[in-house]
């Protein structure tokens, strides 16, 4: 047992089910800066990424809830989810850094949780953006939502070892790749060319699309650095890239497409105000 237990420290893994109960901790896990603590070490740059996370999409909800009170009236809605959005993010955030700062394990659940929300909501966002074109068919809104779920679950079961990580990683794609497919291709980006008679909503379809495909692609990287590939000397599920690379990308990732979306909603939003008010001038 010893033996096993000093290999896998040496590893630099986490044993499945580990408890962290300070006698049958992994060695290796209670060596790190702030293992058991409820205070942010000065060397925590996972921690310290949580608490910018925490503290940015806080800032990004105030912005977006004083926001939605002063654009045009058919904009305040989609601003508004915004601002829910990221708040739904601050809010699960301070329990993620909390249980990264005392177990310095990955808070998994929590992160999914916050995703199952948020997520489905920015695919919201979509759907009222594309009402500026006219008639939106239900299906499609019912597509984007089952396909991101689809998305989400796959990697959640992935991850809490429920099913395995090639065919999470598969499905997680799978579901990300339609929702591409629809925004580029699809009926969504059939609909999208009857905004060009309204800029600001095209504006904003343009770049939520970049942000889906683009910003939205963190993740599957981090996903895939932490599980798949074996990157720069660190095996793959080894507790530098199963911990600290895949929390420091999903952080980034989060930060960029959740604070970023709600911009782009924003600026569409205030162009609308600045054309309204050029043709009344």
């Amino acid at each position: 047992m010893a033996a096993e237990t000093a290999a896998t420290a040496m590893a630099g893994r986490i044993p499945e089910g580990g408890v962290f109960d300070g006698s049958g901790a992994d060695p290796f896990v209670m060596r790190m800066p702030g293992f058991h603590s409820t205070a942010l070490g000065a060397h925590d740059i996972v921690g310290q990424t949580f608490y910018i996370a925490a503290n940015m999409m806080l800032a990004f909800t105030l912005f977006f809830f004083v926001q939605a009170s002063l654009v045009p009236k058919q904009w305040r809605t989609s601003v508004t989810v915004a601002g829910i959005v990221t708040g739904i993010a601050w809010y699960n955030y301070n329990y993620m850094k909390s249980v990264w700062i005392y177990t310095q394990e990955s808070p998994t659940v929590y992160r999914y949780c916050d995703w199952l929300i948020t997520v489905p909501l920015q695919i919201v966002e979509f759907y009222f953006i594309l009402e500026a074109a006219g008639k939106v068919p239900g299906a499609l809104g019912v597509r984007l939502l089952f396909t991101s779920l689809v998305m989400l679950f796959g990697g959640w079961f992935a991850e809490t070892d429920q099913l395995d990580k090639v065919s999470g990683f598969v499905i997680g794609m799978s579901g990300w790749l339609y929702i591409l497919y629809e925004v580029f291709a699809g009926e969504a980006s059939r609909i999208a060319v009857g905004l060009k008679g309204n800029k600001s909503a095209q504006q904003a379809f343009y770049w939520l699309r970049l942000i889906v495909s683009v910003g939205w692609s963190i993740y599957p990287i981090g996903y895939a650095v932490a599980f798949i590939i074996s990157f720069g000397g660190w095996a793959p599920n080894s507790y530098m890239v199963v911990q600290v690379w895949r929390n420091v990308i999903y952080n980034l990732a989060d930060l960029v497409n959740k604070g970023a979306f709600g911009l782009c909603v924003w600026s569409a939003a205030t162009s609308a105000e600045s054309s309204a008010a050029t043709q009344a001038y």
